[in-house]
């Protein structure tokens, strides 16, 4: 029933996605999350309904045949306006934008394609602003997650002024020099978009303080001294830090079936029996870093040879946003470095360099429970929760080799052996010294890494969130 919810998530990516069977039905799967676990923290009184878009054809159809799952509201956009503000805008803007991966000698080019694109993120952050002012109940909470919709507490604000808003980024945030790439008007709009909330949130400080800085160069707002409040046209944003932790009770059971059990004797039959294992496991993604990752655990081969034969680099590239050339290009120059290394150090019974490009949870997790040395070395990351999970499905304990540009080196350097993201020297000399940690000193740290990890599990992430909103 229209306005009668209570509590409102506004994202991307929804709870629950469907599929056309041969006969022509709709079948609906439902997935997990932080948000999933949050939104059943509160309860199945509490009046939640979570707002989402169709991102198929399937989703799609499912709306045009009124299909709905109970708690949540999906939004239909035609296909080419979904395409514009999340490929073309969210994706290939404002991510490589707030991970600053732009080569910028050629690109980015902001022409009149691109014009007309920002008009579809537009009309895509309209829809999500209409629906949430038609669901929402008087004086209602609504949490709206990430780049994809930075217009919406603005554009809410002005439809519904009763309700309390917050917005949550879930990448880290740009400084202003780069934010500024943007051009003036679009800046300005993303960052007014925000401040429309009540409250915005980041993974960290470090992102927060980023967020403030670009309002204060691109509006000339005014943040407060101990930079939790941001001023603009007489209208004041709080901001707020909270760093999504990983679910350590879910990793831990989740570990231990037997499926992952299965494929821990599989890895191990693949690696050889006694060998050390490097692990990473991350989406193919620009911004992992996973080629000079591979180029690190070849220069650890060159420098240190007693360790050829001894251990085995198992990396996990999951493959992301395909059907975008640059991405498929990346993931084609992973698989040819990782051929590169295995020609030139492989022998008959040794295989330097695992890499599996074909998504599998429970491989992962038993990556996760096997793995010696974690590598997690994003060029720029919101958090990086693989550095948080790893520690915690741990059997024998992990070194983590972690790159300082992660959201996650907030919480986690201290206990990590921390890099800088594009030293290939640093980081093969930081895995070297990770295969030689003596094995009481991994696993003090591998614990004190696990504690901190889970301090903030989804389901208090969100309902701080809830609570600091006022909900």
């Amino acid at each position: 029933m229209a306005h009668s919810a209570r509590i409102l998530v506004a994202s991307n990516r929804g709870p629950v996605s469907y599929s056309v069977s041969p006969d022509g039905t709709l079948t609906s799967r439902r997935g997990g999350g932080g948000l999933v676990s949050g939104l059943s923290a509160i309860g199945p009184d509490a009046g939640a309904l979570w707002v989402c878009a169709a991102l198929s054809d399937a989703d799609r159809e499912a709306v045009a045949q009124g299909v709905t799952e109970p708690g949540s509201r999906m939004i239909a956009v035609p296909p080419e306006v979904f395409h514009a503000a999340y490929n073309d805008i969210a994706n290939s803007v404002l991510w490589f934008v707030h991970h600053m991966l732009y080569q910028t000698p050629l690109e980015p080019v902001f022409d009149e394609e691109f014009r007309g694109q920002w008009a579809g993120y537009e009309t895509y952050n309209a829809a999500f602003a209409d629906a949430i002012a038609e669901e929402a109940a008087e004086g209602a909470a609504v949490l709206v997650q990430d780049y994809h919709l930075a217009l919406v507490p603005a554009l809410l604000r002005e439809r519904r002024p009763d309700l309390r808003i917050g917005h949550f980024s879930h990448t880290p945030w740009a400084p202003p020099d780069y934010f500024r790439l943007l051009p003036d008007d679009v800046a300005a709009r993303l960052l007014t978009g925000i401040l429309g909330a009540d409250r915005a949130g980041f993974l960290t400080r470090r992102w927060a303080d980023a967020f403030a800085a670009c309002c204060v160069s691109v509006l000339g707002a005014t943040v407060s001294d101990d930079g939790s409040e941001v001023t603009y046209q007489g209208r004041t944003t709080r901001l707020g830090v909270h760093g999504l932790g990983a679910d350590g009770d879910f990793l831990r059971e989740r570990a231990h079936r037997e499926d992952v059990d299965e494929r821990i004797g599989l890895l191990r039959s693949e690696a050889g029996p006694g060998r050390r294992l490097i692990v990473r496991v991350d989406r193919a993604e620009l911004s992992k870093n996973i080629v000079r990752g591979l180029l690190a655990y070849r220069q650890l081969l060159q420098d240190h040879p007693g360790w050829r034969e001894r251990v085995v680099h198992v990396a996990f590239a999951y493959p992301s946003r395909q059907d975008l050339a640059l991405y498929r290009a990346y993931t084609e120059e992973v698989t040819r470095v990782a051929g590169e290394i295995n020609e030139e150090f492989g022998t008959r019974d040794w295989q330097p360099v695992m890499l599996k490009v074909d998504d599998d949870f429970a491989r992962s997790l038993a990556a996760y429970r096997l793995a010696d040395v974690a590598l997690v070395n994003p060029i720029r990351d919101g958090m990086n929760l693989v550095a948080k999970e790893v520690p915690v499905a741990s059997d024998g304990g992990v070194a983590l080799v972690l790159s300082r540009e992660a959201g996650a080196y907030e919480e986690l350097a201290e206990d990590a052996i921390t890099v800088n993201p594009y030293d290939i020297r640093q980081t093969a000399a930081a895995l070297n010294t990770a295969l030689t940690m003596p094995e009481a000193e991994r696993a003090d740290r591998t614990k004190r890494l696990a504690d901190a990890a889970t301090a903030l599990p989804p389901s208090r992430w969100f309902l701080d969130q809830l609570t600091a909103l006022g909900g």
